[in-house]
């Protein structure tokens, strides 16, 4: 079953400044995962129900299943993209993991 890792980033001090370094420098660390069915992201630009827009950006990684995204987690590649989420996610990021309906 497909699984699929979602990633909300709040609102950082600096969107422009933090995008300059999703693209650049993260971006590129999460292709190099092993595994990586697809993925993709985007900037939050409002909020559909018209509260407040929580969220910067979105991110979402494809895998086949459960033990794909385990194993791309515990890589050299992933682990290298988990520290530089920890240093650029503003405090209230969170990660989830889902699996789709299929």
């Amino acid at each position: 079953m497909t699984v699929k890792l979602m990633v909300l980033y709040t609102q950082p001090v600096d969107g422009d400044a933090f995008d300059e370094h999703y693209l650049g420098v993260h971006a590129p660390l999460v292709e190099a995962v092993p595994g990586l069915q697809r993925w993709e992201s985007a900037r939050v630009s409002g909020a559909a129900d018209g509260g407040e827009s929580t969220f910067h950006r979105v991110a979402e990684l494809y895998f086949t299943d459960m033990e794909s995204l385990e194993a791309a987690l515990g890589s050299d590649e992933g682990r290298a993209t988990g520290r530089d989420y920890r240093q650029i996610a503003p405090p209230g990021s969170r990660m989830f993991i889902a699996a789709l309906d299929e």
